[in-house]
């Protein structure tokens, strides 16, 4: 396996992070350990969670299965959106100091671990000064409880604001991100991913087969007609209610027929190919359904190849909208 190196943290990670969303609400504890152990017999060290999934569970199952092995393992969380604590009242959400202090410890505790490798400030909070979140972030760094700060769902202004703010104070400073990122998401092309390369930042990407859409089950169907996350979910309907996308999807799963792969392990190296990205973070109910995702850290991704895929979604605009300079970026 070819390690992937986080910015310059010095930290050696696989090219796939497992994200772990579904422990606890689509995998009971039986299934997660499988799906956890398939994935570090295929050589994952580095998971993805939050305090919000499963309302906690996925924390406390990721801690009972990393806790024989944790210093082997590299594993995230988020806080911002918390679980429901009735202790906290009207202060359960959002990005202030004594809400990223009340989070950490909560964390903490449902992953049986002393400390986190990366700790993310999961969406923007526009009611709280970034000043009093990234020093608090500062503090758990040199408390011990978090080795780096974080940062996922920010606009590539708001991640280069709370950098300067790190910079100026003498703060430890955010080393990963994580935005949205696939084939039909592409946003992240123009501002955070030249961002994240100028400033040697790790860059894990979520929601690489666009909730179900890219997985070849869906073709040109609507959502209502196939059973998945598309059918129960409102926020993935609205995100992804373009027939287009669909019609791309179509494409893809006929590319893939073509290759002899599935259009999982194809959408998901198409990722994993762009030199701004650390890796892209899988997801998986079951065993049946990671194996294809796993099947992408062997299959070699030609440079004909990804740009044929490149080709099925337009490239977003250059920050600057000046497409003549499109090729200076090359």
């Amino acid at each position: 396996m070819k390690w992937k190196m986080i910015g310059d943290t010095g930290l050696k990670v696989s090219p796939l992070c497992m994200g772990v969303m579904t422990f606890g609400s689509d995998s009971d504890e039986d299934t997660s350990a499988k799906v956890y152990a398939r994935c570090r017999e295929a050589g994952i060290n580095f998971f993805d969670c939050a305090n919000v999934y499963a309302g906690g569970n996925s924390e406390m199952i990721l801690g009972s299965l990393i806790k024989p092995e944790r210093d082997k393992v590299i594993i995230t969380s988020k806080m911002t959106f918390g679980p429901r604590d009735p202790a906290m009242g009207l202060q359960g959400y959002g990005s202030s100091r004594s809400q990223i202090m009340h989070h950490v410890e909560h964390s903490l505790q449902r992953l049986d671990s002393d400390h986190l490798d990366f700790y993310f400030l999961h969406h923007f909070d526009v009611n709280t000064a970034q000043e009093d979140s990234m020093r608090a972030m500062d503090d758990l760094v040199r408390a011990g409880k978090v080795r780096y700060p974080a940062i996922s769902n920010f606009a590539a202004w708001q991640i280069m604001k709370a950098i300067g703010i790190c910079q100026h104070h003498g703060w430890a400073k955010p080393r990963l991100l994580q935005p949205m990122y696939s084939l039909l998401k592409r946003q992240a092309e123009s501002e955070i991913f030249p961002l994240a390369q100028s400033e040697k930042l790790g860059v894990i990407t979520y929601s690489p087969l666009a909730g179900g859409v890219l997985t070849g089950k869906y073709g040109q169907k609507q959502f209502s007609e196939v059973d998945g996350r598309l059918k129960t979910s409102r926020p993935y309907q609205r995100r992804y209610a373009d027939m287009r996308d669909y019609q791309v999807a179509a494409t893809l799963g006929q590319i893939a027929q073509q290759q002899g792969v599935h259009p999982v392990t194809l959408a998901i190296a198409w990722i994993m190919a762009n030199p701004a990205v650390t890796c892209p973070i899988i997801g998986a109910r079951n065993l049946e359904q990671l194996q294809p995702a796993l099947a992408a850290l062997d299959f070699a991704l030609s440079d004909e190849l990804y740009k044929e895929l490149s080709s099925l979604t337009p490239a977003p605009a250059l920050a600057t909208d000046r497409e003549d300079e499109r090729a200076l970026h090359r």
